[in-house]
Order: C-alpha cells, then structure tokens, then sequence
C-alpha cells in the first residue's frame, strides 16, 4: 500500500460535547466495538479507559483530553475525547486545532446546550466537518426531532438526519438507516455488538418514505447527480449518495446527524462507519498555511514525501514524565533519534524518545508519518502551540488563541522550605496550560495563580498537593472582572505646558467595542503633516497604559478599538510624554 493510500485511510478526529450528554460513554463504546479495549469502561463506575486521571474518576468527568487509537474496517482512528466543562475550554480549543474531523454527541433531552454552542463555535473558528450524534434515546424526555430544530436554530447547523429512531424514551431499539433502506437493532446479549438487520417495519414506510424524501432533496442541492435522477425520478443508488453526503460534509454544506444510546450500546457502529465515510482523511486537506521568515504566507503539501512539519498542541508533565510533548504531523516524518528545529524559539530540538499513546498507555514508535498524531518525550524549549520542522527549513504554522483567566487565588507555601518547590511546580504547569497564569499582587505581594474557573484551579491544586506533592495554603477565589464598552464615542484632549518646560500633545480618537475575546486593536489614520509618527509609539502607549485601568471602578479595560482621527502638533513644543498624556486623557474620557 502506497504512503498517500495509507494517509487516506486514517481519520484524526475529536469527541465534543456538553457536559454530560453521554460523550465519553460513547468513546468507551468506540474502543469496545473496535476492539481497543476488551472491557466496556463505564464513567459511573471510575472505570472509563478516556478517564484515567484520579480527579476524573472521583467526579466522573472529563478534565484533559486523552488521546488513542484504533481500527474500523481497516480505517486508523485517532480519536482525542475532549472536556464538556466550560472550565476546560483550552483543552477543546488545541484539540480542535489541529483535527481533521469532530463527532458532536447531544443529549436527547437537553438538545444544544450552552457548552455544545461554545465548543460548534470553536469548530466553526477551523472550518472543521463534523458529524452530529443524539444521544440517550431511551431517556424520558428524549426529542430527536426537537435537537435537529435546536441544531439548526441555535448553531446555525444544517442537520441532515441518516437515521429516524425506532421506539420512543425507554422503548428505543434501533434505528432505520434512511440510505440502505433497513432497520438496525442490536443484540443484548453481545452488549450490542451484533447488528441485526431487517426490513423497514410496516408501522414506519410512511414517515421512513417522508425522511427518505427529505434526504434526497436537501443532497439535490449540493450534488448535480442527484439533482438530475430526483428531478427524473430515477433511483438514486447508495454509492451516490454516499458520495454526495461525503462531498457536502467536507464543504461543510450539512452535519450528517445519527441517533442511539451509547449507555444502552445501541448505534455506536453506524457512528463508526459514518466517520470513516464522511469526515476527512489528511488527503482531504492537501495543504496547510503558514508564516516564512520573511513573515509571508505559504503553503506546505501534507504528503509523506514532503519535509517534516507538525505543531505542538499540548505539554504533559507528571511525577514520572518530564515534558511530554502531543504533536500533530503534517507533512514528511518525524523520526527518532533525528533532529528538529523550532522556528518559534528559534532552537534545535533532539528526538529522544517517540510514543503512542492510549489514555495513559504508551507504546514506542521509531517514527510519527504524516497525517498521525502522537507524543515526544524530552522537548526542551518547545511550549505548546510551536511549529516543529526540518533543520534548515522555516515555516510556522497557525499556534493557539489562548483565552485570559478569569478568576485567581491567593495561593503560599506552608513553610519557607516549600518556597521553592511551589515556584517551580507552578511554573511547570504553566508551561503545560497556556490558560493558568502565575503572577504577583503589586501591593499585598501575594502569588496569584489564575485560570478558567474554580474546577479549574480545583485540579491544579489537587495536583499541586497530590501529584507533586507541595504543601501549599491556597486562598478565596475571586473573580478577575473586566471592563469593556458597549457603543462607539470619539474624544478630543490637548495637553499643554506653558511653565517650566514647555509642551504640547493633541489628539482626536475615535473609539469602537470588538468582539468578545478579540482584545484591543489600535491604529492610526492621520498624515505626518498632522502628527509625525515618530509620536505613534507614544500615543499606543498612553492608550494601552490606560487599558490597565478602566474609566468605571478601576477593571482592565478590553475588547476595544482604538482609531487616532486627528489632531495636531508643535515643532517646537511637541513631546512624546504630551502626546501619551493627552492620548491616555483622551481614551478615558470617551470610555466613560
């Protein structure tokens, strides 16, 4: 089998939900039907294999994404099982980034919930196809129906349902395939494993015809094939439509949606066969995009042939293993015992040592193709988010959109002995967590350490005291509030100094809020004649100084742009110091 056939039969894809909506379940089921794991791991029992860390077996959550592989009908799936908890968005947020494909798990009662609409909207950010599953069809309560209408609503989605769901709440068994035209159901006394097939059930042609219908119409908008046979009425064969829903779901025209119970062990296999027939393999994602030396836009081919590239999405470091670095290949091979170079720190790394990894099983490998995702051991300057390529190349690729925390701790060491050990320990885990942040509180001189929400910092403390062992003191949360603004203001400010030293700083700025996340933006659009950009640095400066403190109690200032329209200046009288004064007076006075 040839390199690019090999690449086209693997599929690199995600597992997101909402907390709760049965998303490691149907993991554990994934690895049970392909024959990864020879136990049905359960969350309830602190027995799931994606759910290996203590914590998530105490809460019965996910908190870090796990990483394994396995096989379907000679497909390679790398599947990565993400958080649900709003606090573990970062986790979601690398993972995404460097996929190919996303299952979507809902729960039948609670439809889109408020974690599943943020996790649509970080998939939406990378363009990435995915595929919907409704889970926990035996639930009281459970509305196939109403989830495809929340989908379309509150996402913005176009679901395609492949599937209706035979029997409602408690009596749901099985499911009537809309392509094939049959009903499966699935054994219990093989824990689901046997797929029986049958005829579609004569109380079901009606609305089983209806669906069918509906299918083919909505494919009849993206597929010129099937437009031409439906308009003609000629039967549209399987292999069309399987092709015209794959074409429509990498062009992210539709979300093929699929129903089940994962807990129940009903609709996992036609989850599987859908992946490996609609989401993408790494052939379908011929180039990626990055930043030269130069800083110009190129573009890499993914093909095994080409030079080594891949990104670093995550750093792991426990008790036992220093510096476990997750990486994605692009492109060429990354080989043990060879040499890479990090263009973001502009250092050569070693290969020491090559892994695969299951949950927290590893297994050496000599190399990491194109396409696959893996982990090396031993990094020592790469932080997550940087490119790693062939020494003598440079190209970097997209890194990660870190979000800033929103709540700290006061936290210290229980003796002076500890001092040291908490620094370091600290410090190691923001290395690994983009999203935690250590810092100093100027007046109390307190260490602060920050994050995405209390569970959050709940973890990295119990890791702190459990895992490495610190003895620690750790405060009260509170909240790191922000201030921002709402509509659009301009303000004018001249800073005069006639005693003494004269000087003179006038500007005119226009003010406008961004989206949320999105920071600050500054930028000029005045001529040199107005004022000389020799003044800029200080301008941006006076505004971004006054960011640090905003106009209503005091909170950061964020999410704004910053526009100098105008104003003036003194050849004589002019200073750096005058233009940010009247620039930082300015901002606060339209911000207020």
């Amino acid at each position: 089998m040839s390199a690019q056939s090999e690449l086209s039969s693997v599929r690199n894809i995600g597992i997101m939900a909402h907390i709760d909506a049965g998303k490691t379940t149907t993991t554990e089921r994934i690895l049970y039907y392909t024959g990864r794991s020879y136990k049905m791991g359960e969350v309830h029992d602190g027995n799931a294999v994606m759910d290996w860390m203590e914590q998530e077996q105490e809460r019965g959550i996910t908190i870090t994404s796990a990483a394994t592989t396995c096989t379907w009908k000679d497909y390679k799936i790398n599947i990565i099982d993400t958080p649900g908890q709003v606090d573990c968005t970062i986790e979601v947020e690398r993972c995404l980034r460097v996929l190919d494909g996303v299952v979507a798990v809902f729960c039948a009662v609670g439809g889109v919930e408020p974690q599943s609409e943020t996790v649509w909207r970080q998939a939406n950010k990378y363009s990435i196809p995915r595929l919907a599953f409704v889970n926990k069809m035996d639930r009281v309560g459970a509305n196939f129906e109403r989830c495809l209408q929340m989908m379309s609503e509150r996402l913005g989605a176009n679901p395609l349902p492949l599937q209706l769901p035979v029997g409602k709440e408690a009596e749901f068994s099985g499911v009537i395939d809309l392509v094939e035209e049959k009903l499966l159901t699935f054994s219990e006394q093989s824990l689901g494993q046997e797929v029986e097939e049958a005829p579609v059930p004569d109380s079901y042609i009606e609305e089983f015809t209806a669906a069918r219908m509906a299918l083919l119409e909505k494919l009849a908008d993206f597929d010129e094939g099937v437009m031409e046979k439906y308009l003609e009425d000629i039967p549209v064969s399987v292999d069309e439509i399987y092709r015209a829903l794959r074409n429509a779901t990498l062009a992210l025209a539709i979300v093929p949606v699929l129903c089940g119970s994962a807990f129940k062990n009903k609709g996992v296999q036609p989850l599987l066969d859908s992946v490996v027939r609609y989401l993408p393999s790494p052939v379908d994602i011929p180039l990626v995009e990055g930043m030269n030396k130069a800083g110009d836009r190129v573009e890499r081919k993914t093909g095994v042939q080409e030079k080594f590239c891949g990104l670093v999405f995550k750093l792991m470091s426990d008790s036992f293993v220093e510096n476990l670095a997750f990486v994605r290949v692009y492109s060429g091979a990354l080989k043990l015992g060879g040499k890479v170079f990090n263009p973001v720190k502009r250092k050569k790394e070693k290969i020491s040592k090559l892994l695969k990894l299951h949950a927290n099983k590893r297994s050496e490998v000599r190399e990491i193709q194109a396409g696959d995702i893996g982990a090396i051991v031993g990094l020592k300057f790469t932080t997550t988010g940087d490119t790693l390529c062939e020494n003598g190349d440079f190209i970097v690729l997209e890194s990660l959109e870190i979000p800033d925390p929103v709540i700290g701790v006061a936290i210290e060491p229980k003796s002076k002995a500890e001092e040291k050990k908490l620094s370091e320990t600290l410090d190691k885990i923001a290395v690994e967590d983009p999203s935690f942040t250590v810092s100093t509180n100027e007046e109390t001189g307190q260490t602060i350490i920050s994050g995405m929400g209390e569970l959050h910092l709940e973890i990295i403390v119990h890791r702190l005291l459990n895992d490495f062992k610190v003895s620690a003191k750790v405060g009260k949360p509170q909240v790191a509030y922000k201030e921002t603004i709402t509509v659009k203001a301009q303000s004018e400010e001249r800073f005069e100094q006639l005693s003494g030293t004269r000087q003179y700083g006038h500007v005119v700025i226009r003010i406008e809020p961004l989206a949320r996340g999105a920071g600050f933006e500054f930028s000029s659009e005045v001529e040199e004649e107005t004022i000389p950009s020799v003044f800029l640095v200080a301008i941006e400066k006076g505004v971004r100084d006054t960011l640090d403190s905003g106009p209503l109690v005091g909170y950061p200032l964020t999410d704004i742009r910053v526009r100098l329209v105008g104003g003036s200046y003194d050849d004589e009288d002019s200073t750096e110091m005058a233009f940010g004064v009247s620039a930082s007076m300015a901002l606060r006075k339209a911000a207020s």
